[in-house]
């Protein structure tokens, strides 16, 4: 497995495994209609870093986006999204993809990570970012409903030591 710079050529694949997490709605805060001009935008066009995994074949295993959380000038606060193909879960990739995102976020300049705590690949996600260097430093309540947990304080906030 490696893990690349997103390529136009590679939307089809990701899509696939992108659009059944947006449009189950409440997974990332987004409309349950979101349309494809709308997550592409979201994924590709406004994050500052995309990166897919593929595997020895070119097949797309997973990707993530690192973006400001507040976009301009010095923003620090780095947002990110990570997605696994379902035919990929349970080989790893979670942790790979994690790993480079930490590499990236560093070369990027950000020294604060905000998490979507609902988001199950972001349990991987900040285990990672605990493990290599960034700490805790607090939740960022908002009102997110859970289809199985109501209202709950949606955001975590790690900062770089």
């Amino acid at each position: 497995m490696r893990i690349r710079p997103y390529q136009s050529g590679d939307w089809a694949a990701m899509w696939d495994f992108i659009a059944p997490v947006l449009h189950a709605g409440d997974t990332y805060a987004v409309p349950s209609r979101i349309s494809e001009p709308d997550a592409y935008r979201m994924w590709v066009e406004l994050p500052r870093a995309v990166r897919v995994a593929e595997d020895s074949a070119g097949n797309l295993l997973g990707t993530y986006y690192l973006k400001p959380n507040q976009p301009g000038p010095g923003d620090h606060v780095c947002n990110c999204g990570y997605l696994v193909a379902e035919h990929a879960r349970g080989q790893g990739i979670a942790n790979k993809l994690c790993e480079d995102s930490l590499r990236v976020a560093r070369e990027l300049g950000f020294t604060a990570m905000q998490f979507n705590m609902v988001v199950s690949t972001n349990e991987i996600a900040i285990r990672q970012w605990q493990k290599h260097g960034f700490e805790i430093v607090g939740t960022l309540p908002c009102a997110f409903r859970h289809p199985t947990q109501g209202l709950i304080d949606a955001y975590v906030m790690y900062r770089l030591l």
